[in-house]
């Protein structure tokens, strides 16, 4: 049946090709372009840090500049694989990273993002380059020392961080009540715990240990109490884009081999850092060491196994 039978010869053969355009157009969309040619294309790299993670990623004063081990790591990574590129801060928290991730407007995210089976699903993961142990923070004039102190109390933790899940799973394990107050990033979960409001804040041990060195006061803190657990910590970026992941990795290795890893993580860890001077005094732990020599990117299910 003829479909457009009043128009004229060549009318009708222009307004068929049009169909038969539209019909295949579908079908001959170009695939995403990888990150490497999305960064190409635009001439830059977004890279999501943190305000308030110290020492893995953090503002300093009101010109915002991001500093930490994890920005630095990005940085040396992305002026290893796409050196022409301008590298652009984007501030995010742990609760928003994973969807600005998949959603292209981050290329890579920069803060302290544990690597589990569940954000597996979601994004890809670079090669270790921490292992943190999540722990409580407390007031030293509070009197708790242990978890199991916390039963019927209020602890505070950060929305979207794998703390939150692993107060519960305690509370379920051990059959107590812990009333978990949920902040919107790091500096407001500390704040609810130094104003009294919750009486413990749990977290990565790095973390902890940045927040508290700089605080107003550092030494009414302490970091008590056996680890809830221990995470790996590494990178993000889209899913499912291969030719990004061997290139941060591949810049990853070159870092470990040389000893320059190391050296960064004195830096953040060891060594005084900004804005106070302070030292964390966290060297390198035996697993990370271990990790350096033999990386790898596996999630967290494994270390609890």
């Amino acid at each position: 049946m003829n479909l457009i039978p009043s128009l004229h010869p060549l009318k009708a053969a222009a307004a068929t090709l049009l169909l038969a355009l539209a019909a295949t157009a579908g079908a001959q969309q170009p695939a995403p372009a990888g990150t490497l040619e999305k960064i190409a294309a635009s001439g830059k790299a977004v890279l999501g840090v943190r305000e308030a993670s110290p020492p893995m990623a953090y503002m300093l004063g009101a010109g915002e500049k991001y500093v930490g081990y994890h920005v630095e790591l990005c940085e040396r990574v992305l002026k290893d694989i796409v050196p022409a590129a301008k590298l652009e801060y984007m501030a995010v928290t742990a609760q928003n990273t994973i969807p600005l991730v998949q959603n292209g407007t981050l290329d890579i995210g920069c803060g302290p993002t544990t690597n589990n089976l569940a954000r597996q699903q979601q994004v890809a993961f670079a090669l270790t380059t921490y292992v943190s142990e999540v722990r409580m923070a407390t007031r030293v004039d509070s009197g708790i020392t242990t978890l199991d102190q916390l039963a019927g109390r209020t602890v505070s933790a950060s929305t979207g961080t794998t703390a939150v899940q692993l107060l519960r799973k305690r509370e379920r394990t051990n059959n107590v009540s812990i009333n978990t107050m949920l902040g919107k990033d790091h500096l407001e979960s500390f704040l609810l715990m130094e104003s009294g409001r919750a009486d413990a804040f749990v977290l990565d041990d790095n973390l902890l240990a940045g927040i508290i060195a700089n605080s107003k006061n550092p030494t009414a803190y302490r970091i008590v109490g056996e680890p809830l657990g221990s995470e790996p910590i590494a990178l993000l970026f889209r899913k499912d884009d291969p030719a990004f992941k061997a290139a941060v990795d591949g810049a990853l290795r070159r870092l470990m081999k040389s000893g320059e890893l190391e050296r960064i993580y004195t830096k953040w860890f060891v060594a005084p850092i900004p804005p106070k001077n302070t030292s964390l005094n966290l060297p390198m732990s035996a697993v990370l060491k271990q990790l350096v020599l033999e990386p790898n990117d596996k999630p967290l299910e494994s270390y609890a196994k």
